[in-house]
């Protein structure tokens, strides 16, 4: 049965579907026949990418939501139910990256990554847990995509809290396998590596932004597409089979 097959008439939520690989995400469910929700801060980017969905005949509706905001989290599942009913694919993906020394003692970069990277996973994992184990108890696939990174297991000098909190995504993730993978919930954990995404235009540090963008010139870097691509195909396998934790690397990335 081809990826299509599997994925027609699933319902999807993509987080952080404004940019990169949450955009890339929403486009490969849908173009694989899924409904997609797409949740994010910034309205007008939604907008646009569902329209762009809808008019390549397609099924999307832009939900706005920011993540670190319980009841923004709550208003935005209302209108997913309200939209699609029951969700049986959640993508877990947003998240925030500022790499500093933590002897600079930037709280306030701190508290939006452990918001953003972790709490807010868990939010969407608590506003759809519900939705996952009652699509799989009716034999339906029910997929929940965490989103990590390889900074999760691989030490960067100044990037120590942002790799905290992928690190926390990946346990997470794991730990998660043996609560609802005997519910017959898959949980996948993906891990890329250096990818060309917004995330690098949030880093406030000259010397840490120009070293990353450094690796970007010596390392064809993966796509958020490459990355699209791979959740995908995670999510069409068969209901009993689990890609259970991949990592993703460019190359040339050791």
């Amino acid at each position: 049965m081809s990826n299509t097959a599997r994925t027609a008439a699933r319902t999807a939520v993509v987080t952080g579907a404004a940019s990169g690989i949450g955009t890339a995400t929403a486009r490969a469910l849908a173009a694989d026949g899924a409904r997609v929700a797409l949740l994010a801060r910034r309205t007008d980017r939604l907008d646009t990418l569902a329209a762009e969905i809808t008019a390549a005949g397609g099924q999307a509706i832009a939900v706005t939501a920011d993540v670190t905001d319980q009841a923004s989290v709550d208003a935005a599942v209302k209108a997913v139910h309200d939209a699609f009913g029951r969700v049986d694919l959640v993508v877990n993906n947003a998240g925030v990256m500022f790499p500093n020394p933590v002897a600079a003692g930037r709280v306030d970069e701190w508290t939006r990554m452990i918001d953003t990277n972790l709490t807010g996973v868990l939010r969407v994992l608590d506003a759809f847990t519900a939705d996952l184990t009652a699509a799989a108890a009716d034999g339906q696939p029910a997929d929940l995509v965490n989103v990590s990174s390889i900074a999760s297991h691989i030490a960067f000098p100044d990037y120590a809290v942002y790799g905290a909190t992928k690190a926390a995504v990946t346990q997470l993730s794991a730990a998660l396998r043996t609560e609802l993978g005997p519910r017959d919930v898959r949980v996948s954990n993906i891990e890329p590596g250096l990818t060309d995404t917004e995330l690098p235009h949030a880093i406030d540090n000259p010397e840490l932004r120009g070293q990353l963008d450094g690796m970007f010139q010596q390392i064809p870097s993966l796509t958020a597409e490459d990355i699209a691509e791979l959740i995908a195909f995670t999510v069409s396998r068969p209901k009993h089979v689990n890609l259970r934790h991949t990592v993703i690397l460019p190359t040339r990335q050791a």
